[in-house]
């Protein structure tokens, strides 16, 4: 199959851009990317889609959300959340609560299905519903598989619902992983999840890691996303978060710690150390108040640091720019920001996905996993391989987003999807979402 002709933009250092490009897809990969007419040449008798003309792009990737918070979206909070304790203690820790398998298949559903919309074809997703914790990840591999999204899943292990749970989600987390890192078929991947530092005691940390010995994958964890947990750290065990979480052996190349707003220098160089990823959230950090990560000093450092959306968005290419947005007024330097925000969304996010999967993610060029998308925008300036990261940031977003196709196959076309009855679920969780706010 020959997609284009259109714009290509590749992420290939190699090869960044193709003014009028098409892409070869062999199977569930890319055999080839060039100008069209040669590409055209070259592959006689393959079958041609014709894009129209729009950008071709790889398909985005969201390195860390939370589909469990779907049925968030317009609920009213009568609780207080002036600080990020309150927003946790009256409004997410009682909605996960509130979960049964049926809503983790509901808040899958939806959230999958406007990834593909917004043209994320991998989704890094850290899952909780404490009264429903077995089966759940392979409730949402499950939809995951019949949307066709590319996932990574874990689920959110902590102390605050007692021992039976804390144990639920240890051998929920394990045995996922057993199962599905080994998977041939590469479409889902398994990390285990912990909540954060000040929810999990020295016990609890002991008892996921006797649990994950020998077990492929690493931790997906919240780390220092607001000052009460260092300060919580600090009280109780004399050491800051990311030094603790080292002291137990968690760090690593396969370890993913979320936000890292206040992680202070020592532990960055720590992180650095250890290479362990970095997930960036700028919406949430802003929306939480809970401050701002250093991320151009991070990444000055050496550090891998990828973009994700905390489920504040489905949309990756807003996210970015808003990383570049609140980089430039934070460091009160408008000359910052712009180039890293390329870095976390089209460079360092595919980085984290050559950690878990076995192809190339997140890239067009040959060998890579045929995960494409192409986007209806129409430049009214000139769009060539020096002004695309440009265009990324200020011109295109997630609703753009025209057909989109993971693993060799089209999971949207026309925005239309294929895979599933989309209408159907999202009025099965606008049916269902009033009954959890009533409860709220």
């Amino acid at each position: 199959m020959i997609i284009g002709s259109g714009p290509v933009i590749t992420n290939d250092p190699a090869n960044p851009f193709f003014p009028d490009g098409a892409v070869v897809v062999q199977g569930n990969s890319i055999a080839a990317v060039g100008p069209a007419a040669e590409i055209r040449a070259s592959h006689p008798g393959q079958e041609m889609v014709d894009v129209g003309g729009r950008v071709i792009m790889a398909g985005l990737i969201n390195a860390h959300t939370h589909a469990y918070s779907a049925y968030a979206r317009g609920m009213a909070v009568h609780q207080p959340t002036r600080n990020f304790t309150q927003i946790l203690e009256n409004l997410w820790w009682r909605l996960d609560r509130l979960l049964t398998l049926q809503d983790v298949e509901l808040n899958a559903g939806t959230t999958f299905i406007e990834s593909i919309r917004n043209g994320v074809t991998t989704v890094f997703d850290h899952h909780s519903s404490p009264n429903a914790v077995s089966g759940s990840l392979q409730t949402m591999a499950d939809v995951a598989g019949r949307i066709g999204i590319r996932t990574s899943l874990c689920y959110e292990t902590s102390d605050r619902d007692g021992a039976g749970v804390l144990a639920a989600a240890i051998e929920e987390n394990t045995s996922f992983m057993k199962m599905v890192n080994t998977d041939e078929q590469d479409m889902v991947k398994g990390l285990f999840g912990l909540h954060a530092a000040f929810t999990l005691s020295e016990e609890s940390l002991d008892a996921a890691c006797a649990a994950k010995e020998g077990v492929a994958g690493g931790f997906h964890v919240h780390v220092a996303e607001a000052a009460s947990d260092e300060a919580d750290s600090q009280a109780k065990y004399a050491k800051r978060v990311v030094q603790r979480f080292d002291d137990h052996g968690m760090l690593g190349p396969e370890t993913i710690a979320a936000h890292c707003v206040h992680a202070n220098p020592d532990e960055l160089e720590l992180l650095k150390d250890r290479d362990t990823t970095v997930v960036h959230n700028p919406h949430s950090n802003m929306s939480n108040a809970v401050g701002v990560a250093s991320v151009v000093d991070m990444i000055e450092r050496g550090l891998r640091v990828g973009l994700g959306t905390d489920a504040y968005t489905a949309d990756i290419l807003v996210s970015a720019q808003v990383a570049k947005i609140l980089a430039s007024h934070h460091l009160a330097d408008p000359t910052v920001g712009f180039g890293q925000a390329l870095q976390l969304a089209f460079v360092n996010n595919p980085k984290i996905c050559a950690k878990y999967f076995r192809k190339d993610l997140g890239v067009l060029k040959a060998g890579a996993y045929a995960d494409l998308i192409t986007v209806s925008y129409r430049p009214f300036t000139p769009l060539h391989a020096e002004s695309a990261g440009g265009h990324l940031l200020f011109g295109m977003s997630g609703s753009q987003v025209n057909d989109t196709m993971v693993n060799g196959a089209w999971v949207m076309r026309e925005r239309e999807i294929l895979t599933v009855d989309e209408a159907a679920i999202f009025a099965r969780s606008t049916q269902r979402a009033p009954h959890i706010w009533e409860q709220m």
